[in-house]
């Protein structure tokens, strides 16, 4: 990481320079903001007391970067202005060299973490482009219970509604042994979205459901679940071959289960899915995959 000090007394910026240095910071030095336009850095360390020069022009050319304003004291010219233009903090001079390493760690870790997010954010995107959904995020309201025949469906839905209204998720598979705790621990202001559910056995099942009176949620079911939690069904009758991906082989008999049942008795379906009745009976038990009377 390269941090470039931008500051016109010249003892005090080679003191931070040597003090970063034996942090392992690799730095450079300007007494010019026009000089220090031409650098490259990931950290700009931007003294705000330089008579005659103008922040304004660095602050805005390197505000995806790490500027942090060294002030000699705080008002509207030194501090709130040079925020409210993209610097990220400020630091009151004189300072303790810790004081300036710990801020530096903590917007490095900020922007590690941004870039990460909008990395899994795309990756989402691409992941789910081809599923095609008339749900109208605009008119979902948490508590909500989705049945499904087709999860990926939901997650489209779920991830569609968490950025137009601009909600924080938690994602909660059901299949994690610490799925209690992340829905204990999870944070005040976040909706938790839970997957999985026809994996609990019953005295689980009834335990999450008392549970989740307390939060605010959208639970995806691929079968049919007995709650008192507002329910709504969202079902796709796309063919396979249009999802674009491979099922596993659970996925894909409770596809055929849900997308057939009521087209085809037991006995053809069974057959069509290669599998006995007896089988098909206890998948149906396993994933709830039962039909509505």
């Amino acid at each position: 990481m390269k941090i470039i000090i931008v500051e016109n007394e010249l003892y005090l910026a080679q003191s931070i320079a040597s003090k970063l240095g034996e942090n392992g910071f690799d730095t450079e030095i300007f007494s010019s903001i026009k000089e220090a336009m031409k650098s490259k850095g990931d950290v700009y360390l931007l003294s705000t007391n330089m008579p005659g020069q103008d922040t304004t022009p660095l602050i805005k050319a390197f505000k995806d970067k790490i500027i942090i304003l060294m002030v000699s004291y705080i008002n509207n010219d030194t501090v709130s202005q040079p925020l409210k233009l993209g610097a990220k903090d400020y630091i009151v001079k004189p300072f303790m060299i810790e004081e300036l390493l710990r801020k530096i760690e903590h917007y490095q870790e900020y922007q590690e973490l941004k870039k990460r997010t909008e990395l899994y954010q795309e990756y989402m995107e691409n992941l789910l482009k081809d599923i095609k959904t008339d749900a109208c995020t605009d008119k979902i309201c948490t508590p909500l219970v989705i049945e499904t025949n087709y999860q990926r469906l939901v997650d489209k839905v779920v991830f569609e509604y968490a950025k137009h209204n601009n909600k924080l998720l938690t994602f909660i598979p059901l299949t994690e042994k610490t799925w209690k705790e992340k829905i204990t621990n999870s944070p005040s202001r976040s909706i938790l979205y839970i997957t999985e559910v026809h994996t609990l056995k019953k005295a689980d099942k009834e335990h999450l459901l008392e549970l989740l009176k307390s939060y605010e949620f959208i639970l995806c079911s691929t079968g049919e679940l007995e709650c008192e939690f507002e329910t709504i069904t969202l079902n796709t009758d796309s063919k396979l071959y249009d999802q674009n991906e491979i099922l596993t082989i659970d996925d894909y008999v409770k596809f055929i289960v849900n997308s057939f049942q009521y087209k085809f008795p037991d006995t053809e379906l069974s057959k069509k899915l290669g599998i006995s009745r007896k089988s098909l009976w206890e998948k149906r038990k396993k994933y709830e995959l039962f039909k509505k009377k």
